[in-house]
């Protein structure tokens, strides 16, 4: 293995282990944010308020947005993303009024 060669496949590795590791910040995070929103679901089931708030969701993505400009990360995605997670989150909220 030549040198350069050497040399990529250990910058490889370092990036696959920061990847890894941030991985596993995503994960924790989400897991605390959904303990959150299953704190709201309980409330929102005990005082019955709809699973959803569109007023707060719209802030959430105009929010976030701006935090994905500023972080450099593509908007469009950080939409998609958020809508992914509100969408489940609803869910939850759903299944806690049952």
């Amino acid at each position: 293995m030549t040198d350069a060669i050497q040399r990529a496949a250990e910058l490889l590795k370092e990036h696959r282990q920061s990847i890894d590791r941030l991985d596993a910040i995503l994960v924790f995070t989400l897991a605390e944010r959904f303990k959150h929103t299953q704190s709201v679901g309980k409330l929102k089931a005990e005082h019955d308020l709809p699973p959803s708030d569109p007023a707060r969701e719209a802030a959430q993505i105009a929010r976030l947005t701006d935090l994905a400009k500023e972080a450099n990360l593509d908007p469009e995605f950080a939409k998609k993303f958020l809508n992914f997670i509100i969408q489940e989150v609803i869910q939850h909220h759903k299944q806690q009024q049952s």
